[in-house]
């Protein structure tokens, strides 16, 4: 039997070891938004600041990017995302899906020097637009696009 279609609001993140990217979307629309970037000090920290995040949107489900090699295989930080996706599961007590994120650095370069955006301003917003690219790919490629929940 298929998957079901994801529907409502969602929270896609960027992970990184220095910053998240988030962007918040709604699967019915296939629209998403840039949100905010979070500074990683410490885990406890960026929790907390999802946690607020969570509140505020009420989402239904949370997707985190799963970086791989161009071939498809897995490196470190796939692991490492991967373990950020199960303590989001394991604390907000929502689906968490994994998406392929190949190129979604590159994508969100290319959408912010096309709005002309660059320099500082541009590595300020790099992380969300990266999640927002991140977000497409879940709406827009539904179940082929995502992993399973992690």
């Amino acid at each position: 039997m298929p998957e079901a279609a994801p529907t409502g609001t969602t929270l896609a993140f960027d992970f990184g070891l220095a910053r998240i990217g988030v962007a918040q979307g709604d699967a019915e629309v296939g629209l998403a938004h840039p949100l905010c970037t979070l500074q990683v000090q410490s885990k406890a920290q960026y929790l907390a600041a999802i946690e607020v995040l969570i509140q505020e949107w009420q989402p239904r489900q949370l997707v985190v990017g799963l970086p791989v090699h161009m071939d498809g295989t897995e490196h470190d930080t796939t692991a490492l995302c991967r373990r950020f996706a199960q303590r989001l599961h394991r604390r907000f007590q929502l689906p968490v899906y994994g998406v392929d994120e190949r190129l979604s650095s590159v994508v969100a370069e290319s959408l912010l020097a096309e709005a002309q955006v660059f320099g500082r301003k541009q590595k300020a917003v790099l992380d969300q637009v990266a999640a927002q690219a991140i977000l497409y790919t879940f709406f827009e490629q539904g179940a082929e696009a995502r992993w399973p929940e992690v």
